[in-house]
């Protein structure tokens, strides 16, 4: 894959929230797998669970023939009992955007990437360390405005990047 500058960032597509994406187009794609972050993503900050509208996406996904893998830096108990009650195995601490997190996801879903859609809110974690590994990418936005202090310096950077790309 060869990409430069901004275009590391670039998602590959945008929806506004999990809930909104089509599984019908993706299964049309090809695609059979779906990596998700946590947080923000399917859950708000400070909240320990998933909307019923992302807890039902990924339900359909499922029965559609998707495999879906929650792909997070979070470690945290709380986040291995959001996968366990959304019934989808968990890469916790992935260290995103290293390949390492992406690569046992991979490894752990057994499919080819091009099948595997990586979905998250961050441009600097979740969708550059996709693209380096060269997966597609859906951007969503964050579902709360609230970030813990670890991303929330980032997100001042993102805003500064998305005001420059088109949302696909």
């Amino acid at each position: 894959m060869k990409l430069r500058g901004r275009r590391w960032l670039w998602p590959t597509s945008y929806a506004e929230r999990i809930s909104e994406i089509d599984i019908e187009k993706l299964v049309e794609a090809g695609i059979r797998g779906a990596l998700i972050d946590l947080d923000n993503t399917l859950v708000g900050y400070r909240t320990h669970e998933p909307l019923p509208e992302e807890a039902g996406w990924i339900a359909r996904a499922q029965a559609a023939g998707i495999n879906v893998v929650m792909l997070t830096n979070n470690g945290r108990p709380w986040a291995r009992t959001v996968a366990e009650t959304l019934n989808i195995p968990i890469v916790p601490n992935a260290r995103k955007p290293l390949q390492r997190g992406y690569k046992r996801a991979l490894a752990l879903m057994g499919l080819p990437k091009p099948t595997v859609v990586v979905i998250g809110d961050q441009l600097f974690t979740d969708i550059l360390g996709a693209r380096i590994c060269g997966l597609s990418t859906i951007l969503v936005p964050p579902l709360s405005k609230d970030d813990p202090w670890n991303t929330h310096w980032l997100r001042r950077f993102e805003r500064v990047v998305l005001h420059k790309f088109p949302h696909v």
